[in-house]
């Protein structure tokens, strides 16, 4: 039994977790740490070892790692701490020792063991990306002992950019803990009741590892308006052709475009078909469209998306996908035209056609 235990806590847990938010990240996955200074009561000549080695932390992704660009998804994370202690030096000559110090060696050793426990773990998520963005900050994940994991994975949301090029993306996780760096024990004398007036001095440190997980980006079909053409007048219909663009990584079967006709349009003509696309590949979609005459001569956009099946026969849906067109005050289309011009022509034909009778008749009288 080991009576009157005196504990002098160099470094406190609360103040190894204010030095995690200031330390600077490292550039590898390797455990480094912050020195600190020592007191002047924890003196080294009573320090019986010298162990090696320290936590270990290493991260696992939870689930599935692949989406669709324009996601926004909750990172699942795992942590893990296979710390174990890879040696130690005895800092003793080779003098016979008395039973107090075998005591306190073997006390100290005990204490030593617990250089691999990860203390306070807090771990950061971030993107050298842009296309990558983490939306959630710090998180805690407690204190790990060697050979112990969370009981319950870290959360972090993160969102992906629509503009994000398929491919793989790492995230950077960096982990901050402190840890037992060294322990100092005196004691008064070895009775049977154990060491009396013990005094167990630990020393802690600030370690950081960073760690990495990938997201990735999915091949898949994007499109884009390149072109719209035709005319939309008030109160009349009228006829516009666009053509879409294949501008993501994957060919696309038997696409067809629908578009939302809201106020001031109406149409029973809403869908087009496209047929199939290669990535890069351009088709045309042709929507017959009424305005109606209480709207507003101004710009609009029309919302559509296009269906189609992806290479591996899943039906898929496009994101919207605007049309830009430009409304016609009444009376300003090409149809008003073409009637104010058949008008014209039937007028020339007219006066010709008298013109040609007078003639006539003017002949006629100089026969006679």
């Amino acid at each position: 039994m080991i009576r009157n235990i005196n504990f002098k806590t160099v470094v406190s847990v609360s103040l190894i977790l204010g030095l995690l938010f200031v330390l600077p990240v490292g550039a590898d996955d390797t455990m480094s740490t912050m020195d600190l200074e020592l007191p002047d009561f924890f003196n080294f000549d009573e320090n019986y070892y010298t162990v090696y080695g320290g936590p270990d932390v290493s991260a696992t992704l939870v689930g599935d790692n692949e989406y669709s660009r324009g996601d926004e998804v909750t990172l699942k994370i795992n942590l893990m701490n296979k710390g174990v202690i890879t040696g130690f030096k005895s800092e003793e000559d080779d003098d016979p020792v008395s039973e107090l110090d075998q005591k306190i060696q073997q006390t100290e050793m005990g204490y030593e063991a617990q250089r691999t426990t990860a203390i306070g773990i807090v771990a950061i998520l971030t993107s050298d990306d842009p296309n990558i963005r983490v939306k959630s900050g710090a998180q805690e994940a407690g204190t790990l002992a060697s050979g112990e994991q969370t009981s319950d994975p870290l959360e972090f949301n993160i969102e992906l950019s629509k503009n994000a090029p398929a491919g793989e993306y790492p995230l950077n996780l960096t982990l901050y803990y402190g840890y037992q760096e060294n322990v100092q024990i005196n004691g008064d004398n070895e009775t049977d009741l154990g060491i009396t007036n013990m005094e167990v001095g630990l020393w802690y440190a600030v370690g950081q590892q960073m760690d990495q997980v990938s997201v990735i980006v999915d091949e898949e079909a994007d499109f884009e308006v390149t072109n719209a053409t035709g005319e939309l007048v008030l109160g009349e219909e009228g006829i516009i052709r666009v053509v879409y663009k294949n501008v993501g990584e994957e060919a696309v079967k038997d696409a067809t475009v629908r578009i939302s006709a809201d106020d001031p349009f109406s149409t029973t003509d809403d869908q087009s078909f496209i047929g199939s696309l290669e990535p890069g590949e351009s088709a045309e979609a042709v929507f017959k469209i009424r305005v109606d005459e209480t709207g507003v001569a101004k710009t609009y956009a029309i919302n559509s998306e296009i269906k189609y099946e992806d290479m591996d026969g899943h039906s898929q849906t496009s994101d919207t996908v605007k049309i830009t067109t430009e409304v016609l005050p009444t009376g300003s289309s090409d149809s008003g035209s073409g009637v104010y011009m058949g008008v014209f022509v039937v007028l020339i034909v007219v006066v010709v056609a008298a013109m040609g009778a007078k003639k006539f008749l003017a002949k006629k009288e100089e026969d006679k």
